[in-house]
C-alpha cells in the first residue's frame, strides 16, 4: 500500500473553526471549576476559613455559570470529534476501528499518567473508557443514540435521585437511619486533613499514592460522561456544528430553551454547593440533582450561542486567539495541571488550602490568557501542540512533520 492511501491527520485548512472554538471556551471553563481542585481539598470549609462577601460571591458564581458546564461541553465535543474523524478517514478509504483503538489507548496512558503523576481531577482516562463503548454503537442510527444517551441519563438520575432519598431519610429520621447509613462528616475532615499534610509537605511519593487511591475508583464507564460522549456523537452525525448555518434556526432554539431550562437548576445547585450528592447532606444531595438539569442546559445554551456567534464576521475575528487553545486543548488541559500543582503543592510555593476563591480567580484568567498568547505564537511555528503532536504519531505509527513550511 502506498503512504498516500494511509490514512493521515486532519490538514490546517481542513479545521472546523466552530469546534476549535468552542474547545478553547470549554478550556477556560474547566480551569475555573479546577481551580478549587487544584488549590484546596475537595471538602474544604471554604465558607468557614474565607467568609467574606467576594469570596462568596467568587464560589457561587462559578457554582452557577461554570461548575459542570464546561466539562460537558468538552465531552460533547469528544463525541463530535469522533464523529468527524470516523467520517474523515472512511472518506480517505482508512481502517477507522484500529486507528481510533489506538487512539483511546495512547489517550489512556496519558490519562493514567495525568492522574497518577499530577492530579487526581483527570478525565481524559474516563473519556478512553467510555470510547470503547462508543466505538461499539458508532454505526448505530442517531435516534439509536440519542435514545441510550437518555437512557445512561436517566441511570444517572436514578443514582443521585437514591443518594437523595438517603440523605433526606438521615435527616428526618437520624436515628432509625444510623441503622442503616454509616457515613459520619468527620470523615470529610480526616480527608481534608490528610490532603493538606500530604500536599504541602509530604513526598512526591505519598501524593501518587493518594491519587492512586482514587484513580482505582474511576476504571467503569461512567453513565454520565457516557450519555455526552454519545450526545456528542448524535450532533456530529447530523453534522449540527459542522455547518451551523444550515441548522441556524435550530441553533437558536436551542440556545434559548436551554436557559430557561437551566436557570432556575443552576440557582439551586449554586445553593447546594456540589456536583456530587451526598448522604449526609440535603441541600448537596438536591443541588447536585438539580445540577443533571441544569448543568447540561446552560452547555447547549453556551455551545448554541458560540456556534452563532462565530458565523459572523465582527465575533469571528474576536474569537479567533481561543480557537488557537482549542487546537491545542490537550496540551493546555496537561499544562493547566502541571502550572498549578506547581504553584500549589509541596515541591512548588506550598500554597495549598491558602488561597482564598478571589486570588484564586485572579490567577485562573492570568494563566487563560498566557495560554491564548501561548497557543497563537506555538501554532504559528508549529502545526500541533507538543501533546497533540505525540498523540498523532503514536496514533499514526510514524512521526507527523511538526513545523510549519517556510
Amino acid at each position: 500500500m502506498e503512504t498516500s492511501s494511509l490514512p493521515e491527520p486532519i490538514q490546517a485548512r481542513e479545521r472546523i473553526k466552530t469546534l476549535d472554538i468552542l474547545r478553547g471556551v470549554a478550556v477556560l471553563g474547566i480551569l475555573l471549576v479546577n481551580m478549587g481542585g487544584y488549590s484546596r481539598p475537595e471538602y474544604f470549609p471554604v465558607g468557614q476559613v474565607w467568609p467574606g462577601l467576594a469570596d462568596h460571591a467568587v464560589t457561587r458564581l462559578i457554582l452557577f455559570f461554570a461548575q459542570g458546564k464546561f466539562v460537558t461541553l468538552f465531552s460533547l465535543l469528544f463525541g463530535v470529534g469522533m464523529a468527524v474523524q470516523m467520517e474523515r478517514v472512511e472518506a480517505r478509504g482508512g481502517r477507522f476501528v484500529p486507528l481510533y483503538v489506538r487512539r483511546l489507548l495512547v489517550l489512556l496512558l496519558v490519562g493514567l499518567a495525568h492522574g497518577l503523576l499530577l492530579w487526581d481531577g483527570d478525565i481524559l482516562h474516563t473519556y478512553a473508557v467510555c470510547g470503547f463503548v462508543l466505538l461499539l454503537l458508532r454505526r448505530r442510527s442517531p435516534k439509536t443514540l440519542l435514545v441510550t444517551a437518555l437512557a445512561c441519563w436517566a441511570l444517572t438520575f436514578l443514582l443521585y435521585a437514591a443518594v437523595t432519598g438517603v440523605s433526606l431519610y438521615q435527616h428526618f429520621d437520624p436515628r432509625g437511619a444510623s441503622i442503616y447509613f454509616t457515613m459520619d462528616p468527620a470523615d470529610d475532615e480526616k480527608q481534608v486533613a490528610q490532603e493538606l499534610r500530604v500536599y504541602t509537605g509530604g513526598t512526591f511519593g505519598e501524593m501518587v499514592g493518594l491519587r492512586a487511591g482514587t484513580l482505582l475508583f474511576d476504571w467503569v464507564a461512567d453513565p454520565f460522561v457516557l450519555a455526552l460522549l454519545l450526545l456528542g456523537l448524535y450532533i456530529g452525525r447530523r453534522g449540527i456544528l459542522q455547518d451551523v448555518a444550515a441548522h441556524e434556526p435550530f441553533l437558536r432554539r436551542v440556545r434559548w430553551r436551554a436557559f430557561w431550562i437551566g436557570l432556575a437548576g443552576n440557582l439551586l445547585f449554586a445553593i447546594g454547593g456540589s456536583i456530587d450528592p451526598s448522604p449526609v447532606s440535603v441541600r448537596q444531595s438536591v443541588g447536585a440533582l438539580c445540577a443533571l438539569f441544569a448543568a447540561p442546559s446552560f452547555s447547549f445554551c453556551y455551545a448554541a450561542t458560540l456556534a452563532l456567534l462565530a458565523q459572523t464576521g465582527a465575533w469571528r475575528r474576536r474569537l479567533a486567539p481561543l480557537a488557537a487553545v482549542g487546537q491545542t486543548a490537550l496540551t493546555n488541559y496537561l499544562l493547566q495541571s502541571l502550572v498549578c500543582t506547581t504553584i500549589f503543592y509541596g515541591y512548588g510555593l506550598k500554597l495549598y488550602g491558602s488561597v482564598r476563591p478571589v486570588y484564586a480567580l485572579l490567577l485562573t484568567l492570568a494563566i487563560y490568557a498566557a495560554q491564548v498568547w501561548w497557543s497563537g505564537w506555538w501554532l504559528r511555528r508549529y502545526r500541533f501542540g507538543p501533546v497533540e503532536w505525540l498523540w498523532r504519531s503514536l496514533t499514526y505509527g510514524r512521526r507527523q512533520p511538526w513545523l510549519r513550511a517556510g
